[in-house]
């Protein structure tokens, strides 16, 4: 999955996800997915939540609304502060620790429901993301998540990010293969009973230009693949070119109103029934 051709930014995973205006691009895109996954995973009113790679809370603030104790961890803390704003708009409050998914800072056992929705498939290490996932859940306790597949609009999406972006981390795996549920069942193995479907959602806006804006402005990964292509104008105006063909190829809303992208993702749920993966 390395791209050629573009010198690495220098930014950290958790510094790319800080640039631009996370929150705004979650409410205009997958902040439909908290509701649907926190109640996939039957959160109640005691449940003691972690939910990883929380972005600004879109599940994390659902969670808390259904009373449930709630940490919020993800790799980029500068996003908190919008995620405490919109949980205090909702009237819930909940915990915000800066965490990264392979190597969380909780106590074994500690949760009754460890949910992560196109978060934690990010981090490029995906048997130790898993590893954690089991760790902090207690025995009989729930996993969810909601992961993008590789085929559909988000695999020709993450495909032309790929072009683009600077070489991954060796040994890094992409993370629409966490939408493949085989690959999910062999994460996880025989510590989980573990059931998963596919599922859609819808992302609108009023035009091809402002869909293709809304990533460029506000889009961590795009923003930075703009930057580090500032001192490459051709290729920056071809990432502007293919991502505008992107918008206009995958719209499916009707002639003359808003545009509309559906999106494919696997709903995973997995109860945990024996210990977790070795170090």
């Amino acid at each position: 999955m390395a791209a050629t051709g573009l010198p690495d930014s220098g930014a950290t995973s958790g510094s790319i996800w800080a640039l631009g205006d996370y929150h705004s691009f979650a409410k205009q895109t997958i902040w439909e997915i908290g509701p649907v996954l926190s109640e996939a995973a039957g959160i109640e009113a005691g449940h003691r939540v972690l939910d990883v790679a929380a972005g600004t809370g879109n599940v994390a603030i659902r969670a808390a609304l259904r009373g449930a104790h709630v940490v919020a961890s993800d790799i980029t803390p500068e996003n908190f502060p919008a995620g405490r704003r919109e949980a205090a708009l909702n009237g819930v409050d909940l915990e915000w620790v800066e965490a990264d998914a392979q190597a969380l800072p909780f106590g074994d056992s500690e949760f009754d429901v460890v949910t992560s929705a196109f978060g934690a498939i990010f981090a490029p290490d995906h048997e130790a993301v898993a590893r954690e996932l089991l760790r902090v859940c207690r025995i009989g306790g729930t996993i969810a998540m909601a992961n993008f597949t590789p085929d559909g609009r988000s695999g020709a999406f993450f495909e032309l990010v790929r072009r683009y972006a600077p070489p991954p981390p060796p040994a890094s795996r992409p993370p629409t293969l966490w939408g493949r549920e085989n690959h999910v069942r062999d994460l996880f193995g025989d510590r989980v009973a573990m059931q998963a479907v596919r599922r859609r959602y819808v992302e609108r806006a009023a035009s091809p230009e402002a869909y293709r804006d809304l990533f460029t402005e506000t889009f961590g990964p795009a923003v930075a693949i703009r930057r580090a292509l500032r001192s490459f104008p051709e290729r920056l105006a071809a990432f502007d070119r293919d991502l505008l063909d992107f918008a206009r190829r995958s719209d499916a809303g009707e002639i003359g109103g808003p545009v509309e992208y559906t999106y494919d993702y696997l709903l995973v749920l997995a109860q945990r029934i024996g210990p977790s993966l070795p170090e």
